[in-house]
């Protein structure tokens, strides 16, 4: 019997970060892999999609060069092996230095599939038994939902897991999901020349976030020649004998199209891996979504003591981020260390589409403000009214919910660039600041942070260039910047 006091199941973000912080601490940690160290973040989703993204922004630079600066500069292709190989070196460098993080910090590492076979113990597939003297967690993340006869062939359909490895570049692309990975996906196959249409059930794409976001987001993809369908659903997807699908989408007023494409992209959402977990052993059960829920948020320990859940296995409010998965790796660990700590502020993580345009948001959106029944205040400003924004020439907009003479709530960011301006707001937002708070510190210029400080100065009352609304919210209202009011 192999002993431990930590025996974490899963090495993706939430799983390693645990491992890494416990092992820091002074514990002895087992880790439990199948596949490999990194998970769906760093092999299949988050790193390997940014890189190619990265590459997407680089073909729309030169059409930007191009048509917008005069530098005389064309795309002759795209060599899809090159490109894929140097997305591949950057996952396996990653991959490397997370393993070696793990045995520097003294970590054992076990690739085998594991189940529960008690509160403390656990077995591998090739029969090994581990005890945990402190505690399990289970962190063995989320695939992509599957849709009835739209089962992925790795060709003609494809999930969001396999997408980016499908052979070559598609010429046309049928894009079923308008949350943030379907946006990003369709936004990349339209980079490299796809015709794109995405398709969306929901009245608006990225429909957890803020209507005005949804708008502008919407517009961005439409300006860039994607056929954006909200409210709509496919009927009657067929498989071509020569390659590709036909589908019919029916619209929200009941009209339908029929759309062909080389490519069906399902991007419906996650489901969280808990088969072959065998919770019932451990006294454990998953919800009627496969969710794990812990009964005790503030340690994110579930109803057995001792054993806690991170990552994709939680139900909301965790939001199935990443990055939301390290913060709660950390607090899992250092309370099996015996460490308190605060529990993760769900309102204070940063919710990023990378997409061109980019959308970037944390805390309230001005509909859960309301309906908190908070008096709102809005701000907004587009980052064109700023001097770096005239430069992107790409548009946006910033948005910041306040309590009027209170906190801000929330901060809803769509443009270029704007995944790297999110950081200021969710320490805002986490240290429940107010608009005065921030209008004191200084804006580089020029910057489109600008725009971001500027929305502040004016809802603390010390604006330089926006004017005040009459009414409304301000944005689409053709005027450099504004703040609105609440419902008068």
């Amino acid at each position: 019997m192999n002993t431990a006091d930590v025996i974490v199941i899963g090495g993706g973000t939430g799983g390693y970060s645990t491992a890494l912080r416990a092992a820091a601490l002074g514990l002895d940690v087992v880790l439990v892999e199948r596949d490999k160290v990194g998970g769906t973040c760093l092999h299949r989703g988050c790193i390997p999609s940014k890189a190619m993204l990265h590459a997407a922004e680089l073909v729309d630079g030169a059409a930007e060069a191009r048509e917008r600066w005069g530098v005389r500069v064309t795309v002759d292709g795209v060599d899809w092996r090159a490109l894929t190989a140097t997305r591949d070196d950057i996952v396996a460098r990653n991959h490397r230095g997370v393993e070696g993080h793990l045995r520097q910090a003294g970590v054992r590492l076990v690739h085998d599939s594991a189940l529960l076979t008690g509160p403390r113990s656990v077995r591998t597939s090739d029969g090994r038994d581990f005890t945990a003297a402190r505690g399990i967690v289970l962190a063995t993340g989320s695939r992509p939902r599957v849709l009835p006869g739209l089962e992925p062939d790795g060709h003609a359909v494809v999930t969001s897991d396999d997408a980016l490895f499908a052979p070559g570049l598609p010429s046309s692309v049928l894009v079923l999901g308008g949350g943030a990975i379907g946006v990003e996906y369709a936004s990349f196959h339209r980079s490299m020349g796809a015709e794109v249409t995405l398709v969306e059930a929901a009245e608006r794409l990225v429909p957890l976030e803020d209507a005005d976001v949804s708008r502008h987001l919407a517009r961005g993809l439409r300006g860039r020649g994607i056929d954006v369908r909200t409210g709509a659903r496919l009927e009657g997807v067929e498989r071509l004998a020569g390659g590709g699908v036909r589908a019919a989408v029916r619209g929200p007023r009941g009209d339908v199209v029929e759309v062909a494409a080389e490519r069906l992209l399902v991007a419906v959402g996650r489901v969280p891996v808990t088969d072959g977990l065998d919770l019932a052993a451990a006294g454990l059960a998953a919800d009627g979504r496969g969710f794990v829920a812990p009964a005790d948020w503030s340690r994110l320990e579930t109803s057995v003591p001792g054993i806690h859940v991170v990552g994709d296995l939680l139900p909301p409010p965790s939001p199935g981020l990443a990055h939301a998965s390290f913060a709660e790796g950390l607090l899992v660990a250092e309370t099996l260390a015996g460490i308190p700590g605060a529990p993760v502020d769900y309102a204070a993580v940063p919710r990023v589409t990378y997409s061109a345009p980019q959308t970037a948001a944390v805390g309230l959106t001005e509909a859960q403000a309301r309906d908190q029944a908070y008096d709102v205040v809005v701000g907004t400003m587009p980052l064109t009214a700023v001097a770096k924004g005239m430069v992107h020439g790409r548009g946006g907009v910033v948005k910041v919910v306040a309590e009027r003479s209170g906190r801000v709530l929330g901060v809803h960011l769509v443009g270029p660039h704007v995944s790297e301006m999110i950081a200021e707001s969710q320490l805002v937002v986490g240290w429940d600041a107010e608009p005065s708070d921030v209008a004191r510190h200084v804006h580089a210029h020029p910057t489109l942070s600008e725009a971001v400080g500027e929305v502040f100065l004016t809802l603390a009352g010390r604006g330089l260039h926006q004017q005040h609304s009459s009414g409304g919210r301000g944005i689409g209202q053709g005027i450099p910047g504004s703040v609105g009011r609440a419902e008068q």
